[in-house]
């Protein structure tokens, strides 16, 4: 069935009782119905508005054990990143890969202190490792980082991490969900949660495109909300406090001029103690990240000033060419959902686990933890799930399950603009040579053929201009002023796959133009 909306909506009006039905359609929501759906089970997610529209498409781009965590003396938690970490790249390469990164050193201890946190951080990762860290000279640094400061450099540590295409990732496993045969719906909202004696027995959703409304039967219902977990558990139990300390993070999008490298730097201790990371990522330079508390979640938050001057000033002191605002591609930011801890003093000071709850009325909600680890969460959300249904524990076969368009990692060509689409990438092909124009790129800026809009609409339910331009492409994140001129052929394209009229290709343009202010500085 693949990825296909009107099936989804087909296969609510037509009722029946599911195994497990997920809420929310970020990393772990996805991931969750991918284990669920592996396992055999019945298994429907609703997501109200599009897949990793909210913080799992605002990752640092990485595919990290934590090297701060180490430090921090969370040992646990770094193994087992380290560990999902080298499953997640056999298992997607189409859209990972390993990423070198250069800690240069100013001082001749901090080359023993990171050098001995670093060998460890390979000891934890064990035969997932991804290479092993070394020594460089200040000659090796200069000569892998060009633009670094060398005043003062005394050599530095390389090491490897992985890196992503986060929202690429969220719908890579949507699709391996969806191979599995799970229903996934995107823009179909949960209303409320249905009760029998007390204990959770389904949901209630609308269908936002419509206006429909559905009463759904669930064995299990499973609350992966991610920062807005709280209005999930609060339809079960209003009286519940509050869970979550939310903090968000922000990153700068620069031409890749002022990295000019293949690797990435890591700076582990900014004056202030944060850490500063300086990464090539398709075709740009992303600097981030902060770490402010914020007192609500919203969908599209704002980088706040301070935040934005905090990455400039820092990436001054590191990099030779200093960037200003109007170096400033794309701004965008992403919210942590922190579990909260009774005394932790400031967000930066509050574990990134995850949390695993099961409510009286057997309410499953899982929250916190990272991008690495989300296939672990998973496994451990279905295996909550399947006890509150009372079905017989299955074992999850995701530890080694390839994900939707899996490729050789030595058979996929990095110069390939659709290299990231795997073995689907010839499907791509076919439909750019449709019609005249849709190999030409959407803008001269950005990296995307104008007819990837056409591809999104059929076979990844991309619904919107926001979808296309946001998460199946990274259009808005690479260079919004490029996608707001690319929008309106988008919009167009987008109307003549969707059916929609004038009017709606007019809204369309305006909502996403409105959008990408907030990308802007």
């Amino acid at each position: 069935m693949g990825l296909n909306r009107a099936s989804g909506i087909a296969a609510l009006a037509a009722g029946g009782v599911w195994d497990l039905v997920i809420i929310g359609g970020g990393a772990t929501g996805l991931g969750t119905a991918l284990d669920a759906a592996a396992r055999g089970y019945r298994t429907l997610l609703l997501e109200g508005h599009d897949f990793a529209k909210g913080t799992s498409s605002r990752a640092t781009k990485l595919v990290h054990g934590g090297v701060r965590y180490l430090a921090q003396g969370n040992i646990p938690l770094v193994r087992h990143a380290l560990h999902e970490r080298g499953r997640l790249l056999a298992n997607a390469p189409q859209v990972t890969r390993r990423q070198g990164f250069v800690v240069p050193c100013y001082r001749w201890w901090d080359m023993a202190f990171y050098g001995a946190g670093l060998f460890a951080y390979d000891l934890l990762a064990g035969k997932l490792g991804l290479g092993r860290s070394r020594l460089l000279s200040r000659a090796e640094v200069m000569r892998r980082l060009p633009t670094v400061k060398t005043e003062g450099l005394v050599g530095g540590i390389h090491y490897y991490d992985g890196q992503f295409d986060d929202s690429r990732l969220a719908i890579t496993i949507a699709a391996s969900a969806a191979d599995h045969g799970a229903t996934l719906l995107n823009y179909v909202r949960v209303t409320g949660l249905l009760k029998e004696d007390g204990r959770i027995a389904g949901i209630t959703a609308r269908d936002m495109e419509t206006g429909s409304d559905y009463r759904i039967q669930a064995k299990a219902v499973v609350n992966a909300a991610g920062i807005f977990m709280d209005d999930i558990r609060h339809m079960d139990r209003p009286d519940l406090a509050e869970g979550l300390s939310l903090s968000q993070g922000i990153h700068l999008v620069l031409d890749p001029g002022f990295l000019a490298s293949d690797d990435a730097i890591l700076i582990p201790k900014t004056d202030d103690g944060r850490v500063l990371f300086v990464l090539p990522w398709l075709g740009r330079t992303v600097i981030g990240t902060t770490d402010t508390p914020i007192p609500t979640a919203s969908m599209e938050p704002r980088a706040q000033e301070a935040e934005i001057q905090f990455l400039l000033d820092h990436a001054a002191h590191y990099l030779t060419r200093a960037p200003a605002r109007s170096d400033v591609l794309s701004v965008f930011t992403g919210i942590r959902p922190l579990v909260k801890v009774k005394g932790a003093s400031g967000t930066s000071a509050v574990p990134r686990d995850h949390v695993l709850m099961v409510s009286d009325s057997g309410l499953v909600t899982i929250t916190g933890g990272k991008w690495t680890t989300y296939r672990e969460m998973a496994e451990q959300t279905v295996d909550a799930a399947l006890r509150v249904g009372g079905f017989t524990p299955t074992p999850s076969p995701t530890r080694e399950l390839r994900l939707h368009g899996w490729t050789p990692r030595d058979g996929i060509d990095g110069t390939d603009p659709l290299a990231a689409y795997g073995a689907d990438a010839p499907k791509v092909r076919a439909v750019l040579a449709e019609q005249p124009g849709w190999t030409a790129p959407m803008h001269p800026d950005l990296p995307y053929a104008l007819g990837e809009a056409a591809y999104a609409a059929r076979h990844l339910m991309a619904r919107t201009v926001e979808d296309v331009l946001s998460r199946r492409t990274r259009a808005l994140l690479l260079n919004a002023q490029a996608a707001v001129a690319a929008a309106p052929a988008v919009a167009q394209l987008l109307a003549t796959e969707l059916g929609r009229d004038a009017k709606w290709i007019d809204a369309q343009v305006a909502e996403f133009t409105k959008l990408a202010g907030i990308y802007r500085v």
